[in-house]
């Protein structure tokens, strides 16, 4: 029995490094959720969640005050039976963000342990397909960027060996996403993967109508172009479209994926690890989504999910926005395009404590 002794939780804002828009909201920081777990034997385990800004301290809370006194005397190495107890014990606000993201943060820190304690890597306890994976880039292609800007960023990616770059859409005319869009495939040509990104901005009938402007340009997915609790309007919008439609960062129970999947209302799945409430559910999600034959494309986390995309055969991209490298040790290897997941036994993050302590709040 590996019995946990002692489990801890913390908050650190980690600040953005470049301005982060898009048709809803802009990034400013990372509240970042810590969690670290010691077992009887010494060893330890390291996990993490995050907001975008705010929530950071509700999510602190659930897990001081309600998760972590759980987990003391459990057996971490049984990792299905701990997240369970733990849903369990928060019915009332089950599914939701902030459960979830709480959620993230101890499974995190119990699958860190799990593989450092196997001495393996993340990419391999969870599955092991293969040890890099094509990488997209989302960092050039914000929404406040000029056209100009955007083109210069879709050629370097291209040049650096990338598989493709996201653009974000939702300017107030359809005519002004689309000479953004249409610079863009010009200058790179039909050889780079063009993904859009619409955060949830639009109605049913603006993402058709959208949609149906954007098509010639054959872009790789459509994402979030509806609220993510409109599930009927996805449906129908996947049905009037030949570009895919990606949605996943904003659904928070594997419960909810089904239901995109069995409706054919998702091409595309972005289950975000820390928003669908750690790696034991990531995993069903990406197995169900292989299921129905569909993609696995993680929204952000990149750090984390270059290792849950390489273990499973399904998993087609990373996405680029580096968030993490002020307070680690080493940033993400990138060869030929790809990103390459870590060989190191657990997460494969290196924190950089000194960093991170630097940066608390709570």
């Amino acid at each position: 029995m590996a019995k946990i002794v002692e489990a801890t939780a913390y908050l650190a804002d980690i600040e953005v490094e470049t301005l982060r828009t898009d048709a809803v909201q802009a990034f400013l920081k990372q509240e970042t959720v810590f969690v670290d777990l010691t077992i009887d034997d010494g060893s330890t385990g390291t996990g993490y969640s995050y907001t975008i800004g705010t929530g950071g301290t509700s999510v602190l809370a659930m897990l001081r005050e309600h998760l972590l006194p759980r987990l003391i005397g459990a057996d971490a190495a049984q990792i299905e039976h701990i997240w369970f107890d733990l849903f369990a014990s928060t019915r009332a606000t089950t599914v939701g963000a902030i459960t979830s993201l709480a959620l993230a943060a101890v499974d995190t820190a119990l699958w860190d342990l799990r593989c450092k304690r196997a001495g393996e890597p993340l990419w391999q306890l969870a599955g092991g397909f293969r040890p890099r994976v094509p990488l997209y880039d989302t960092e050039g292609g914000w929404l406040h960027l000029s056209t100009e800007e955007l083109v210069q960023g879709a050629l370097a990616s291209q040049a650096a060996g990338w598989q493709g770059v996201k653009l974000k859409v939702g300017k107030e005319r359809v005519d002004q996403d689309l000479e953004r869009l249409s610079a863009v495939r010009d200058a790179v040509g039909q050889g780079l993967d063009i993904m859009v990104d619409a955060n949830q901005s639009m109605t049913y009938a603006e993402a058709r109508r959208r949609a149906a402007a954007f098509e010639p340009l054959g872009l790789a997915w459509f994402e979030e172009p509806l609220p993510a609790d409109d599930v009927a309007g996805h449906v129908a919008l996947a049905r009037s479209t030949s570009i895919p439609v990606a949605v996943g960062e904003s659904l928070y129970s594997a419960a909810q994926f089904r239901d995109y999947l069995a409706r054919g209302a998702a091409s595309i799945v972005q289950v975000d690890v820390a928003r669908v409430g750690g790696i034991t559910p990531w995993l069903k999600v990406a197995h169900l989504a292989e299921t129905f034959n569909v993609d696995v494309c993680p929204h952000f986390l990149m750090e984390l999910h270059v290792s849950l995309v390489a273990a499973i055969p399904n998993g087609r991209y990373v996405e680029h926005i580096p968030q993490l490298r002020a307070v680690t040790r080493s940033p993400m290897l990138v060869e030929d395009g790809h990103a390459v997941a870590p060989d190191a036994p657990g997460l494969g993050i290196a924190w950089d404590l000194d960093e991170i302590d630097n940066r608390r709040k709570a």
